[in-house]
Parts: structure tokens; C-alpha cells; sequence
């Protein structure tokens, strides 16, 4: 029986968790109203205090899971001190979850231009505009740089800022969940000690 089958069926037989993150992914986007994409990133800063905010994923593989930010944030500077991160995606929909964790590495260069430039005009404008993280007087300021930009740029192509790139999760452990009558849930876990390194899957109590 197939990843993809079991998908709708007992999902703690599968053995490949990224076919079985697709197949939920899938019907999380079919069933979430809005942003199916949407993942609580967590991180810690250089006191050890863990931090989380949302994020969206913008890509996946068996390389891991993929998002983009201004690498100057308090996200980005928190990642790059320690190059590790972690993830929770819950679709309510569907009462489900997933969590991944792991080591992070930068997108190359040309995974960021590509997705910098499929972004809306706005989006791009907005990646230089915003000084993200780091405080702001007032909206004023914040909408003055934006009309500068645009009328500075006008119809030309807006380059992507040095300091905004992508990370890419690469997970050394990826649980599912989901929801069971009387808190019976279903959990399980898959962990691998290295990139490449074959799956191991454990069932969890609930």
C-alpha cells in the first residue's frame, strides 16, 4: 500500500513522512479557509528564551521545508546564531498536526531570486521598505518609505535585498498528530540522524 493511499486511511502505517506531509498539505488547502500554509516558527534568542510567531511555508522537498524572511528580523538573526529552528503546522479543519525540527541552512541564490521575484510588486517594494523587527516611530514613516521606493523604482525591476533570503528547515524529526475520540489521539514520529539517512518511525501514546 502506497504513502499516498494511506493518506485517508491509517496514516501511522506510512513510511515516507514527506509523501504524507504532501497528502495532508493537500487537503489542508482544500479545507482551510485561510492560509493553509501557515506554521508557527519556533526559535531561540541568545539567552536561551524560546520565541514563535507565524510563518508561511513556501516550499518543500526532501531537502526540508522552506520560508523567507528579512534575515535582519529577530527570526533571522536568532536563526543565524544557532542554525536551528522548529515548526507546527495545525489545520483545524481537519484536526491535525504536524511538527518538524531540525538543522537550517540558507536557500542558494537562486531559490531566493526566484521566489523574490514571483512575489507581487507590493511584496518586494515592502522587503526594502520594512526595517523588520526593529522599532518604528509611526505608520507615517513606514508608508513614506514605501511611496519612495515605488516612485523610485517605477516601472523597473526591484532587485531582492541582500538582507532577505530563505531558510530552509532540513528536519531530523517530523510527528503527526491527529485528533482521537476521548483524547485517544493518533501520534506518529519520524526521526533520522542525518540528512539522507533512512526514516525510523515510532507510534507515540496519545
Amino acid at each position: 500500500m502506497s504513502d499516498t493511499s494511506l493518506i485517508q486511511g491509517n496514516f501511522t502505517e506510512a513510511t515516507d513522512p514527506i509523501a504524507l506531509f504532501a497528502g495532508w498539505l493537500e487537503e489542508a488547502v482544500a479545507s482551510e479557509v485561510n492560509d493553509p500554509t501557515a506554521t508557527a516558527l519556533a526559535t531561540v534568542d541568545t539567552d536561551g528564551l524560546p520565541d514563535v510567531r507565524m510563518v508561511l511555508l513556501k516550499g518543500f522537498d526532501d531537502r526540508g521545508f522552506v520560508f523567507y524572511t528579512n534575515f535582519e528580523s529577530a527570526k533571522g538573526s536568532q536563526i543565524q546564531a544557532t542554525m536551528k529552528a522548529a515548526m507546527c503546522f495545525h489545520w483545524k479543519s481537519l484536526r491535525r498536526q504536524v511538527r518538524v525540527r531540525g538543522p537550517v541552512e540558507i536557500v542558494t541564490e537562486a531559490e531566493a531570486d526566484a521566489y523574490y521575484t514571483s512575489r507581487p510588486r507590493g511584496s518586494q517594494i515592502g522587503a526594502w521598505a520594512s526595517a523588520q523587527s526593529r522599532p518604528l516611530d509611526d505608520r507615517a514613516t513606514l508608508e513614506k518609505a514605501v511611496a519612495d521606493l515605488t516612485a523610485r523604482y517605477g516601472d523597473d525591476t526591484i532587485p531582492r535585498p541582500p538582507h532577505w533570503s530563505g531558510f530552509r528547515i532540513k528536519p531530523v524529526a517530523i510527528e503527526f498528530w491527529k485528533d482521537g475520540a476521548f483524547r485517544l489521539h493518533d501520534r506518529i514520529k519520524f526521526t533520522r540522524q542525518d540528512e539522507g539517512a533512512a526514516w525510523d518511525r515510532l507510534r507515540l501514546y496519545p
